[in-house]
């Protein structure tokens, strides 16, 4: 699916996520829920532990609700997520 500034601007917390790329190799193929969100990284519930992945140097793969897969390059996401929700996104894809 085509990212669009709705699914940019919206909740994060709560998606399923995995880590397909990585400037860091620990990183990738790491997959569970997002349980929080900062400016700079995702915690995501993963085996039992939370793992926390700095976003721009990752990019993720969304599950949402209905089962589709969305691939968000980090540089994206990053920011505060009540600034994101107000900023308006130039299409950078």
């Amino acid at each position: 699916m085509k990212i669009t500034p709705a699914f940019v601007q919206g909740e994060l917390i709560g998606l399923n996520a995995k880590v397909v790329k990585s400037t860091n190799p620990s990183y990738v193929d790491i997959k569970g829920t997002v349980i929080d969100e900062t400016r700079n990284t995702l915690i995501i519930r993963h085996s039992n532990e939370d793992a926390v992945v700095v976003k721009n140097t990752s990019v993720f793969h969304f599950t949402t609700a209905d089962g589709t897969i969305v691939e968000v390059d980090g540089n994206i996401i990053t920011g505060r997520p009540e600034d994101r929700v107000k900023k308006h996104l130039k299409r950078r894809w």
